[in-house]
């Protein structure tokens, strides 16, 4: 008997050393999600004028789903690039105009969602609206799909115009007939910005921001937005025309995965 309450007292302290153990193993316990720097601010506290429609917390996006990483529809920059917008819109608003951005800071995790659903083939759910004219297998040698961002770095935004006042965009619908993003705009999917000649995210080269077939009203739109983004320290990505850098990056080499949401800014 003495035997056997010994070599129970033992299992028990074994137990007992394994769940300490585990309690103590990073592996075991949900790491806490990193934070931003402090030099990274929500743009709605420095202007909360600016229209966010931050499409990525949405399924209205080139993969069709929401994406990893984006937890609530909030823009976050560095502040900078935050007070550079500031400035730019309130130069806007005087012209009867709006800044609206579509995407700011890009977590790591979310470039990788978009490079594993670019290497899956066989999903091309969005094609007929994002990739028309694309095949799927060239997204990474065209360039429309990388395995790094500048928007993990925190101070590149995609942006445009609204003419005020703004009018509601409506919510996309899942599952509904695709038109292709270069369509004239009162084809394709409703959006209250100005004609920039093609939707937004739209993988193709009319979205090159000085693409020659890109004339009239749609040109004048993008050099207008260029020009006014210019002037605050922007630097557009010519082969995007929504895509833009302010510079000198505070963060050049550093990319970031905090995830996008409110609770990632703020006091520290």
């Amino acid at each position: 008997m003495t035997g056997m309450r010994t070599a129970l007292r033992a299992l028990a302290v074994t137990a007992a050393a394994l769940l300490a153990a585990t309690a103590l193993s990073p592996t075991a316990q949900a790491r806490p999600e990193p934070r931003a720097p402090e030099e990274f601010v929500a743009l709605r506290s420095v202007d909360p004028t600016i229209i966010q429609e931050m499409r990525y917390t949405t399924a209205h996006t080139f993969m069709g789903e929401r994406v990893d990483g984006y937890r609530q529809p909030v823009c976050i920059l560095t502040r900078p690039a935050a007070r550079a917008l500031h400035l730019a819109q309130k130069r806007l608003l005087r012209q009867g105009y709006s800044l609206k951005v579509y995407d700011c800071y890009r977590p790591q995790r979310a470039v990788d969602h978009f490079v594993r659903w670019a290497k899956d083939l066989d999903d091309q759910a969005m094609k007929g609206e994002f990739y028309p004219l694309v095949d799927k297998s060239r997204l990474f040698e065209d360039g429309y799909i990388a395995e790094k961002s500048g928007h993990s770095r925190g101070s590149t935004v995609d942006l445009t115009l609204v003419r005020l006042p703004a009018l509601p965009t409506r919510p996309y619908r899942p599952g509904e007939r695709l038109t292709p993003c270069f369509a004239p705009k009162d084809e394709r999917f409703p959006d209250n910005s100005v004609d920039m000649g093609t939707g937004y995210d739209c993988f193709d080269t009319l979205s090159h921001t000085d693409d020659p077939r890109i004339q009239g009203a749609q040109r004048a739109n993008r050099q207008f937005l260029k020009r006014t983004l210019t002037e605050v320290g922007f630097v557009n990505l010519p082969e995007e025309w929504w895509h833009f850098t302010h510079k000198p990056e505070l963060f050049p080499d550093t990319y970031f995965d905090f995830p996008v949401d409110r609770g990632s800014v703020g006091r520290h």
